[in-house]
């Protein structure tokens, strides 16, 4: 299986931090958040990563250039303009075929098992997200998921909403209809919900997105303490 982290982004809300460095290069703990994406891929055995590039996408490729991933091939999709998660997704997907892949935010970070995603898609699903409980930031969640592990639109009756981790499986299939341009994600997930084509798993382990100076610092203030409760 291979994997597509997602790097393009310009980080404005983490300015002035971002004015100098991307956001996949943002150091936890003095590790570049890409790096963690990147570690846990190899740790199950993908072999293949594209990373898509825009906003100070030439400081991200040298600083992957020392050869740290050996056993991982990573190409790059650079972006002129910057095409959102869903256009960004869709220029790349010549580099799977048909099959589908592993993908992930690269300005997230969790403790979340990899593991998971190797085991792929059911033989009805185009795509299984990782959901995570609400936080601060996104109140309102995102989807609902029932009983059985369909993803479901947001406030579904008697189900509670969840927020998307930014971490899915997902099958090249799902962009089918979509423009060669900017677009979001939530775009295809929105199209392929009423379709049944889409499944969730929650997590309830540590999870942050690392999206504004006051979640990378909270993350940063709580780090020791996710060490010794990993999960």
């Amino acid at each position: 299986m291979k994997a597509m982290i997602l790097a393009a982004g310009l980080g404005k809300r983490l300015r002035p931090l971002t004015l100098k460095i991307p956001k996949a290069l943002i150091e936890i703990n003095q590790k570049a958040l890409i790096l963690y994406h990147l570690e846990k891929l190899e740790a199950i055995g993908v072999k293949e990563v594209i990373i898509n590039l825009h906003y100070h996408g030439d400081m991200i490729k040298r600083f992957l250039r020392d050869g740290a991933f050996s056993d991982i091939q990573i190409v790059y999709s650079e972006e002129s303009e910057v095409l959102e998660t869903g256009g960004g997704i869709k220029k790349a997907l010549p580099f799977f075929r048909d099959d589908p892949f592993i993908c992930v935010n690269a300005d997230v970070y969790t403790h979340f098992d990899f593991r998971y995603l190797k085991q792929g898609l059911t033989s009805n699903s185009l795509g299984k997200l990782i959901l995570v409980e609400n936080p601060a930031h996104n109140p309102a969640g995102d989807f609902s998921l029932d009983s059985e592990g369909k993803l479901l639109l947001p406030n579904s009756a008697g189900l509670v909403n969840l927020t998307f981790s930014g971490i899915s499986v997902l099958s090249p299939e799902l962009f089918d209809g979509f423009p060669n341009s900017k677009f979001p994600l939530a775009d295809v997930f929105l199209k392929a919900i009423p379709m049944g084509l889409l499944s969730g798993l929650k997590y309830d382990g540590p999870w942050y997105d690392v999206g504004s100076p006051e979640r990378l610092n909270k993350l940063q203030k709580e780090f020791g303490d996710l060490l010794g409760s990993k999960n």
